[in-house]
Parts: structure tokens; C-alpha cells; sequence
């Protein structure tokens, strides 16, 4: 059997990239064999329509099972079109998620876990039942880092890197407690490592070529 898994890089032992149609690549493997194939997105910077692009590519390339971190919902219909299984929430090494599915550890979805036009603008979107946290204050910081927190204080800085636009809190409209927000904010971190990750393979990429 095909699946694909959305990577920050070329190998089984890249990170998965928790965006699924702005990966920076798709790694194709052969569960009976584990031979596999890194393929570049070329839907990364896509203004719209990246979700749909991308599932109709690994359609395209006979993939019965997508594992990825998060995917939207044009996306996730596109798949289940092509007769495409879903599994999100993951994260971790491609190959440590491979063996967890033919494991039969991981399960399938029929619903999206993000909105539409997740992931854009470089950033890692919005949770699919969060808002989106403008924050409070000014000055050079990560750039919309503005994690709403309860009434709406904002916790980060406006300006800086590039348009990220950092999820919002996923309990926006309600009060948290103080382990909710932190393990919120670990969760940013990690995207921020991945997306920073993949841009780094992709500039060796381009040094080597």
C-alpha cells in the first residue's frame, strides 16, 4: 500500500510538516516494502487552493492513506473523493509514523481539524474552531503573535517575521486554565520549529542545484 506523509524534508527520518497542502514536501512509501520517494509541493506558496492541489497530487500518485499534521476541509473532501483516508494530529519523524500505522496505532478521519486557508502566509493557520487573537501592544516582535486569552488580551507583539499568524487560543471564547495556555504555546513552538525546519531544507536544496 501508498501513503503519503507531509515532511519538512526528504527522508524517513524528517519531521512531519504539520501543514498538509503547504508541506514543503511529500514523502510516497511503499508500506510492504518501505521504499520510498520524496516528492517537493509545489502548491506551498499557492495563494488559494493549495489543500485541493495537494490532494488531488498524491491522488495522482496512487496514495491510499495521507498522515499528516493538520489538513482543511476542501482538503480533506478532495481526498475522500479520490478514495483517500485521512489521519491527522500527527507529529514526530515520517518513519516513526509509518510504523505507527502499520501498527494499526493511528486512526482515520472524516472531518478536518483546521479551517480553510490554513497555513498562509508562511504561518500555521487557524484551528478550525478558533478566532484570531490580534494582540495588544506594538513594537518588532514574532509577528502577529497574538494569542487571545480569555477576554481577549493579547499576549504578543504585532510586526516582525514575515506575516506569521499565530492560532489563536483554542478556547478563545472561554476562560482556560493556565496548563491549556501553556501547552497552546509548546504546540506554536513546534510548528515554528517545522516551518523553520522546511525552509531549511529548502535553501540546501537550492545551494546543492
Amino acid at each position: 500500500m501508498k501513503i503519503v506523509v507531509s515532511s519538512t524534508g526528504k527522508d524517513l527520518d524528517s519531521e512531519i510538516d504539520p501543514r498538509f497542502g503547504r508541506c514543503a514536501y511529500f514523502i510516497i512509501v511503499d508500506t510492504d516494502t518501505m521504499v520510498y520517494e520524496a516528492l517537493d509541493n509545489g502548491n506551498l506558496a499557492l495563494g488559494g487552493g493549495a489543500g485541493i492541489q495537494s490532494a488531488q497530487l498524491v491522488a495522482s500518485k496512487g496514495a491510499k492513506v495521507v498522515i499528516t499534521g493538520n489538513c482543511g476541509p476542501n482538503a480533506v473532501r478532495t481526498l475522500a473523493a479520490a478514495g483517500v483516508e485521512v489521519i491527522v494530529g500527527q507529529s514526530g519523524s515520517v518513519r516513526r509514523a509509518v510504523e505507527d500505522f502499520k501498527a494499526g496505532r493511528l486512526t482515520t478521519t472524516t472531518e478536518p481539524n483546521v479551517a480553510d486557508h490554513y497555513g498562509m502566509g508562511g504561518g500555521q493557520g487557524l484551528p478550525a474552531s478558533s478566532s484570531v487573537g490580534t494582540g495588544r501592544g506594538g513594537g518588532g516582535g514574532m509577528g502577529g503573535m497574538g494569542c487571545r486569552k480569555g477576554g481577549g488580551q493579547g499576549m504578543g507583539r504585532g510586526g516582525g517575521m514575515g506575516g506569521y499568524s499565530a492560532s489563536a487560543h483554542p478556547s478563545a471564547s472561554a476562560s482556560v486554565s493556565r496548563d491549556q495556555e501553556v501547552q497552546f504555546l509548546k504546540d506554536q513552538i513546534k510548528e515554528l520549529q517545522a516551518q523553520v525546519s522546511g525552509l531549511q531544507s529548502r535553501i540546501q536544496d537550492s545551494k546543492e542545484t
